[in-house]
């Protein structure tokens, strides 16, 4: 799960590099195309392995080369293999295609994917995939970031319903109130983020949820953070953290359930994919597990409380294999859902398959009845769920940074909330943000 933040940060970091081109090697006939992607979990892993040999050996045209990179060499990798004009023709990204579209990095696909495989791509995924009508990214998968895990035995040791997690903010401090008397040293009511750089990509769908909004304006000419709803955001979080209800330092990180599985937090704020971390590495906690939606503002503004997650491939914009790239690209992930149905159960169904055959098929594995939790993700979760934002990721940082040192009483809401605008003004202007606006 460790590889989730990381993968993030450094595709946030490669947004600054300049593109590579991938090798034009080619044998008998055969072309070479040279795949990367960062090391998952275990099944992950074992998925994209296999994808690749199925694909090899269902054609003699094209040969895959696959490269499993792990999360914390990725960055200096790629930058190694750009700077030597040896990146890959296809690779895996979860950060903004805005940052990479207007650094020249990723390829047009419009011409080389069958439109028809374009539109299949269900709306929720539709502005991670393209710009204007331009598409650069074909999703796996989506998978909300922002969800909340509890332990049912510890709720029931405080006297509270362990199958009925709080729906509001209030409700949850409240909850919190009565669980911490019974809790014993070194455990807590919950583990929720607590550093900028989390802050600033998992409290997105919060602070719509808080402000009806996000963190720039509709024209992108100016921030929108000074308002009653991220204040309140950002005093919530100094709650947790001044009445002792989370941590001082972090016992896990926020991808990670270690913290939950080890029964330390009643309370786990994590990404949907913590489930099958806790199904593969701490089996006799799945049945003690309850999950559902973050909490709600109390005067929420905004219907969700999450972004949608992601990892999609992308295909290099100086690849000189790009059909080759995109052939393999629409075989795996736009063609036969039969190729993509162990994806998602393996991972025990804590991920969105970003077509709606797709997600016929898992849904109709035999295996979905023994994944209770699927329905709460797909049908009370993802539904009201928002896409990550396409603005620059410097934007979210800034915001980050201003709720996590509200939150340690390290400045005042009014000075953070006056840095961070600072701050974002200053992406606006460096990076032309008014000219990069969504269009509609």
């Amino acid at each position: 799960m460790l590889a989730v933040a990381a993968a993030t940060a450094a595709g946030m970091a490669l947004a600054g590099c300049s593109a590579g081109g991938g090798d034009d090697s080619s044998a008998d006939g055969v072309t070479t195309v040279q795949f990367w992607h960062r090391t998952f979990t275990p099944v992950e892993n074992d998925w994209y392995a296999d994808i690749v040999k199925k694909f090899n050996a269902s054609q003699d045209e094209i040969k895959v080369v696959d490269t499993e990179v792990p999360a914390d060499a990725w960055d200096q990798k790629m930058k190694s293999a750009q700077a030597a004009g040896k990146a890959p023709d296809i690779y895996t990204f979860s950060a903004s295609i805005t940052d990479a579209v207007n650094a020249g990095q990723l390829h047009e696909l419009n011409d080389l994917v069958p439109q028809d495989k374009l539109d299949e791509i269900i709306d929720p995924a539709q502005p991670i995939s393209q710009l204007d009508g331009t598409y650069y990214a074909y999703p796996l998968l989506l998978e909300p970031q922002t969800v909340l895990f509890w332990n049912k035995d510890l709720l029931q040791a405080a006297g509270l319903d362990p199958e009925t997690g709080p729906t509001s903010w209030s409700e949850l401090l409240d909850m919190c109130a009565t669980i911490k008397p019974t809790l014993a040293d070194g455990q807590y009511c919950i583990s929720p983020a607590s550093d900028a750089v989390t802050f600033a990509w998992s409290s997105v769908g919060q602070q719509y949820n808080f402000a009806g909004h996000t963190a720039l304006n509709d024209d992108w000419t100016a921030p929108d953070i000074d308002d009653d709803g991220y204040r309140q955001l950002m005093a919530n979080y100094k709650t947790l953290w001044d009445e002792g209800y989370m941590p001082q330092q972090a016992l896990a990180a926020y991808v990670e359930g270690k913290d939950f599985g080890e029964e330390k937090v009643a309370f786990k704020v994590s990404g949907s994919w913590m489930m099958s971390e806790i199904g593969s590495d701490y089996p006799d906690l799945l049945t003690k597990t309850g999950i559902g939606a973050f909490p709600d503002a109390d005067d929420a503004l905004g219907d969700t409380a999450t972004t949608l997650g992601n990892f999609r491939w992308v295909i290099d914009a100086k690849s000189k294999n790009p059909q080759a790239a995109a052939d393999f690209l629409t075989w795996a992930l736009a063609g036969d859902p039969d190729l993509l149905v162990p994806f998602f159960v393996d991972t025990q169904f804590t991920k969105v398959p970003v077509r709606t055959e797709v997600q016929d098929a898992v849904s109709a594995d035999p295996k979905a009845a023994d994944a209770p939790w699927s329905p709460i993700v797909m049908n009370d979760i993802v539904p009201t769920a928002i896409p990550e934002p396409t603005y620059p990721w410097d934007v979210s940082l800034a915001v980050g940074t201003a709720m996590e040192s509200v939150m340690k009483g390290a400045a005042s809401t009014d000075d953070a909330i006056k840095t961070a605008e600072d701050a974002i003004n200053t992406v606006i202007q460096r990076d032309d943000l008014p000219s990069k606006a969504p269009k509609s």
